[in-house]
């Protein structure tokens, strides 16, 4: 048997920087090298892998995440709408969290915003092409629709002097709640016209709205869904 001295088993050792360097040592009489790579290729994963859990839970929760609607109307011509979606959350909303007979940001967060390539007619006023903001005032009777020129403000931030437009809208109770606040532009069957749709709770509010076509924006008729 070989004696002790010639046994040498070498363990791999951590130099000064912290990087592992290989040794050798002799089993039997043959050099064996002592491999690390697959200690290079475990450690990492395994940090990875611990550091998951905690990664996770220190990313917040969004309550109310933005999210964008859009419209085609041709190619190269689109409406969009782009708003946060606030959750009810076991919270009353309308007359409560949304009061009645105030100005709501109709979303939650930044302002919502209407981006439209196309002249519109919304309900019986006229929307020319451009990016507005989107209010509404909610009443426990009906709501407005408030088209405004302000752009790219905090939702709260309302200023009157800049409206372009207030639009009654007709309301009606939805069969089943709606947890998350939604906004639909829904499409107009045939010669029909298409629709603004609000959704929360159980209150569902419209307006219908058309494009204008080239032509009406010259003699002051005609219109498309």
């Amino acid at each position: 048997m070989p004696s002790r001295s010639t046994r040498k088993r070498l363990l791999p050792r951590i130099g000064a920087a912290g990087n592992i360097r290989a040794t050798t040592h002799r089993t039997r009489g043959r050099p064996v090298r002592a491999s690390i790579s697959i200690l290079r290729r475990i450690l990492p994963l395994a940090v990875v892998v611990a550091a998951a859990p905690a990664a996770a839970q220190a990313q917040p929760r969004i309550l109310s995440p933005r999210d964008t609607v859009r419209f085609e109307v041709a190619p190269g011509q689109r409406i969009y709408v782009d708003y946060g979606r606030p959750s009810m959350r076991g919270r009353r909303i309308m007359g409560g969290l949304v009061p009645y007979g105030r100005v709501w940001r109709t979303g939650a967060n930044a302002a919502t915003t209407l981006i439209t390539d196309v002249d519109l007619r919304i309900g019986t006023a006229s929307v020319p092409k451009g990016t507005y903001t989107l209010y509404t005032l909610p009443t426990s009777t009906g709501w407005t629709l408030i088209v405004n020129r302000q752009t790219g403000q905090w939702g709260t931030q309302y200023e009157p002097g800049r409206d372009l437009v207030r639009i009654p809208m007709q309301v009606s109770t939805l069969g089943e709640p709606v947890e998350q606040f939604t906004i639909r532009l829904e499409r107009g069957r045939g010669s029909a016209a298409s629709t603004i749709a609000m959704e929360w709770e159980n209150t569902r509010a419209t307006v219908p709205f058309r494009v204008v076509a080239p032509a009406a924006r010259r003699t002051g008729t005609g219109t498309r869904p």
